[in-house]
């Protein structure tokens, strides 16, 4: 009797130290495979794409306004007899893979466009999300009245992105986002077809609901007769419930790639700056 009691008292100490011990592994697991989530709460940070993506089977429906430089004062009402508009649809193929197509009213432009995450930043592992974005779009406003030799591959452009991003903290995300961008027609004559720029952007969260973002383009190989400058965005996100609502200034009133980053007019030294929103609904 002694022995069996004796044998049955090991046993169960055995058989703890083991779930013990498998309960530090799946803790582990667990941690290691933890993910993280939220960097970025907008598909975009101001005009450039963030690394967040719309989930499976969802679609995002995104209206976007630029109104005219507030230079020009009470004229034109501070821009808003001047609006640019862009209507973006998105659709979630999956968790990792989005397609999109947009109209939008400056230069008339139809674009598509594939988002897809290729890396996910994890709690106690790899420390960033990487997502690529490829556009291409249609120039629709050029005319063969003023262009004799127009065809219609002069009205094709195309977008090339890698997004780097980090959330360094509960309130700090940053992301880095090389870029290549072509359009087969440029107004500036030494302005070449292939150009490149390095996007800068972040997320900082004021509260449950509202965060201040900017970004920021680099042109890298931008003709030194351009008119045209860097685009400097900044605004706060507000989240209501199954939308989020961005409102912004920036110098740059296009609202895709080949549009911000080649052909930004404003400029924030001479105050000629344009108010903004986007406004992001999920079905």
């Amino acid at each position: 009797m002694k022995k069996l009691l004796v044998y049955s008292m090991m046993c169960m100490c055995l058989n703890t130290f083991a779930q013990d011990d498998l309960l530090r592994e799946i803790d582990t697991e667990a941690i290691q495979n933890d993910f993280v989530f939220a960097a970025f709460k907008a598909l975009k940070i101001v005009n450039f794409e963030s690394t967040k993506l719309t989930a499976k089977k969802q679609f995002t429906f995104v209206v976007s306004h630029r109104f005219g430089s507030i230079k020009n004062g009470i004229d034109t009402f501070f821009g808003l007899d001047d609006a640019v508009t862009r209507l973006n649809f998105i659709y979630g193929i999956s968790d990792a893979v989005n397609i999109g197509v947009s109209r939008s009213s400056f230069q008339k432009i139809f674009e598509a466009s594939i988002k897809y995450r290729l890396i996910r930043q994890k709690e106690n592992g790899f420390p960033f999300t990487i997502v690529g974005y490829n556009s291409v779009l249609v120039n629709t406003v050029l005319e063969k009245d003023n262009l004799p030799k127009l065809e219609f591959k002069h009205r094709l452009g195309y977008a090339f992105q890698v997004l780097v991003s980090s959330k360094f903290s509960e309130n700090l995300s940053l992301e880095l986002a090389p870029t290549l961008f072509h359009d087969n027609y440029v107004v500036i004559n030494n302005q070449d077809n292939t150009q490149y720029a390095l996007g800068f952007g972040g997320r900082y969260k004021l509260g449950k609901r509202w965060s201040v973002n900017a970004d920021y383009g680099w042109h890298l190989n931008r003709a030194t007769e351009s008119p045209y400058h860097n685009p400097l965005s900044i605004g706060v996100d507000l989240e209501t419930g199954g939308h989020v609502f961005q409102m912004h200034f920036s110098n740059a009133q296009a609202m895709n790639v080949n549009g911000f980053l080649g052909q930004s007019t404003g400029s924030w030294s001479d105050g000629n700056i344009y108010f903004g929103f986007n406004l992001s609904r999920v079905f």
